[in-house]
């Protein structure tokens, strides 16, 4: 384990930096981790810096090579290189991290926290060591752990990150009582418009940062949501379903490639297979009622976000309880 005193004030800077440089990678990289590369001259200068920019495109550090002037490659051998996550030892879409800061004789280089990948998970940080490369580890870890928290959390779960996400009205109730109900199995709920123009441009936001996206069928049914992220320029998340007799060929959804799961497996399993079987490593549950209570039961989220409105219905259907052991603000 590395000493603070071989944390020095450059490194967290650096380490700042290469944070920032990792957060524009935001929809654009998963399943794979944000990554941010900054390298700098024996003096402190940055010569070089770059960012995971795409999944299946060059990792960060590749970019920050990329960035270094021909003026400036003989400085190398001399150089630290700071990197948010642990440089991979595998090949993959692309070839070794580790491998590439060693052919390019980089003496120091300073890392954020380590992959939990099973795929890497230390094999890089030994492969440089092995070659002389002197190693600091942990250097803002929390920081850096927070920024992959979705990665982070499906490759040591082996499940999805969870964030569930909901909108109601002042005094608490999702959706407003239908006095029209009249045909059996019609709905007795209708739905309201919750949300301000701005925050829903701020979820939309949230939703090109998740891998799939979840509604239970009495919502499909009722409100036959699209769930893109239309009003953000990101990618759109995959929607999840349970599968069910009661939904119609009509809705928008499924022209989208749904994920189909099994309401017989319990929920825990589902979660598993969305992971193993698809890759989703982050889903956001966006309703309803009775769907977000049952993750709430199971004790499956990592976040959960609610907007409440200024506005009171007086009546309808109640929002899910929050558990104890989330904070509010």
């Amino acid at each position: 384990m590395v000493t603070k005193e071989e944390i020095t004030e450059r490194d967290i800077s650096m380490m700042r930096r290469a944070l920032q440089l990792a957060a524009q990678g935001a929809g654009h990289v998963s399943p794979n981790p944000m990554v941010g590369a900054v390298i700098t001259d024996a003096t402190g200068r940055i010569i070089g810096e770059g960012w995971h920019r795409a999944y299946g495109g060059p990792h960060a550090e590749v970019q920050a090579f990329l960035d270094v002037r021909p003026d400036d490659e003989h400085l190398l051998k001399e150089s630290s290189i700071y990197v948010t996550l642990e440089p991979c030892s595998h090949y993959g879409k692309t070839p070794p991290c580790a491998e590439l800061l060693i052919r390019k004789g980089i003496t120091r280089a300073v890392i954020g926290c380590g992959d939990p990948n099973p795929k890497v998970s230390g094999r890089g940080i030994r492969m440089l060591r092995e070659a002389g490369i002197t190693v600091v580890e942990n250097v803002l870890e929390d920081e850096c752990r927070y920024l992959n928290r979705r990665f982070m959390t499906a490759q040591t779960l082996r499940r999805p990150w969870i964030e569930l996400k909901w909108a109601q009205s002042a005094d608490g109730f999702m959706a407003a009582d239908n006095p029209a109900v009249s045909a059996p199995g019609e709905s007795g709920y209708l739905p309201v418009a919750l949300s301000t123009p701005v925050s829903a441009v701020l979820m939309h936001r949230e939703r090109s940062l998740c891998d799939a996206i979840m509604v239970g069928t009495d919502t499909l049914i009722t409100d036959n949501p699209s769930l893109t992220t239309r009003l953000w320029p990101g990618r759109s998340p995959r929607p999840v379903l349970f599968r069910s007799d009661r939904l119609p060929d009509t809705l928008r959804i499924l022209d989208r490639d749904p994920i189909w799961l099994d309401p017989a497996l319990p929920l825990q399993e589902n979660m598993r297979l969305l992971f193993s079987q698809h890759g989703i490593t982050s889903l956001m549950v966006e309703g309803g009622a009775r769907l977000l209570e049952s993750f709430i039961t199971a004790g499956l989220f990592d976040e959960i976000r609610v907007e409440t409105s200024c506005f009171p219905l007086k009546s309808g259907l109640r929002s899910p309880v929050l558990p104890h052991t989330v904070g509010q603000s």
